[in-house]
């Protein structure tokens, strides 16, 4: 049935594109993770949970002022 209904989408030009299961590129969130983790933590906020907790509160806290994501 999937493949009956895949030849009716080709022909109104509608294809699918399959996504592997783990695509962190294509999910917003993960790059700002990624440039939280490795950007804009500093080594010392890895000290103690409390500290880290506090440092991530501090970035996100200032996201879009002091922090920004550029794709240059």
């Amino acid at each position: 049935a999937f493949r009956q209904k895949l030849l009716e989408w080709m022909s109104h030009r509608v294809h699918l594109v399959y996504l592997s299961a783990y695509s962190p590129e294509l999910n917003l969130i993960e790059i700002l993770w990624r440039q939280i983790k490795y950007r804009w933590l500093p080594l010392t906020a890895y000290r103690d949970f409390a500290t880290l907790c506090s440092e991530v509160i501090k970035v996100l806290s200032n996201y879009g002022s002091e922090y920004r994501i550029t794709f240059d």
